[in-house]
């Protein structure tokens, strides 16, 4: 049987809360390479029925053979109706995506890349009449050698921008440092929905919903091949660490997980009802 965290956290009468006011938002962690793909597949539908999610997001930076981003497997990953697909620093690795991402916003790269890159940091999505939704991807800079603006000050730019159309904005933060996903979390609360850490693949515990109204993850995790260094092979990834020299990494095999998060918020303030940490794992198999 899957192995379905029931970790959540909601204020007090929340259960009652109107359903047709409410928005509930499903974000997907770090796919990596077909085993993430594979997983998803088979557990989305699901969790998107059982849920009756209105809106769903992925990061997508590792999902094309373990690093970057394609067109097919950016249609693959539409089609199980990843509505959005968030990104970090190795959306670029696979040189096609520098002709799809100019002409499709539904893949964001990381919105404090300098001016002229291609592609858009921030989006609003129109998911019903009555229901719009700002994404705003960041990266952070600690220990990423990157030359990035400043994520906070990017932050409030495109948080301004987006609040004007919706006031129902999910934050993917993409960093290394915990302190700096942390402060991006108090940075922003009150001012968006939820503020979700990607990148270093290890799903965390400390899900919660801040004093002004924004959910918080330092990292959603990771949904691909468990059994692994953050979802490559170990034998590569222990060399590089023993001898300090390159190394081929591709994805691992075996058994998978898939780590995302449940968000419900409040439609017309914007502000996070309930915050529910998923993690489904299987026996494995490419």
């Amino acid at each position: 049987m899957p192995d379905v965290s029931p970790s959540q956290t909601s204020p007090p009468g929340e259960s009652t809360h109107d359903r047709s006011a409410r928005a509930t938002i499903l974000f997907v962690s770090d796919i990596v390479g077909k085993p993430g793909r594979r997983i998803l597949r088979e557990h989305l539908p699901t969790l998107l029925k059982d849920h009756q999610v209105d809106f769903c997001v992925a990061n997508g930076e590792n999902a094309a053979g373990g690093v970057g981003m394609t067109r097919e497997v950016a249609e693959e990953l539409f089609d199980m109706e990843v509505q959005v697909l968030t990104s970090g620093n190795h959306i670029w690795n696979k040189r096609e995506i520098y002709d799809i991402i100019p002409h499709e916003p539904r893949i964001l790269r990381p919105a404090n890349y300098p001016a002229g890159t291609p592609g858009w940091g921030s989006y609003v999505y129109e998911v019903s009449n009555q229901l719009r939704v700002g994404v705003l991807n960041l990266m952070g800079r600690v220990f990423i050698p990157i030359s990035l603006e400043c994520p906070f000050r990017s932050a409030s730019h495109h948080v301004d921008l987006l609040r004007r159309q919706t006031p129902v904005v999910l934050v993917d933060m993409h960093a290394e440092a915990t302190s700096e996903k942390l402060a991006m979390g108090w940075f922003l609360d009150g001012q968006v929905s939820a503020v979700l850490g990607t990148h270093t693949h290890v799903q965390t515990s400390d899900e919660r919903i801040l004093p002004k109204g924004t959910a918080y993850m330092t990292d959603v995790g990771m949904t691909g091949p468990w059994v692994s260094v953050i979802g490559v092979k170990r034998e590569p990834a222990i060399q590089r660490f023993l001898t300090g020299l390159p190394q081929r990494f591709e994805p691992a095999s075996g058994p998978s997980q898939l780590n995302a998060v449940l968000i419900t918020v409040d439609r017309e303030a914007g502000r996070a009802l309930s915050i529910e940490r998923i993690r489904i794992e299987d026996a494995g198999k490419n």
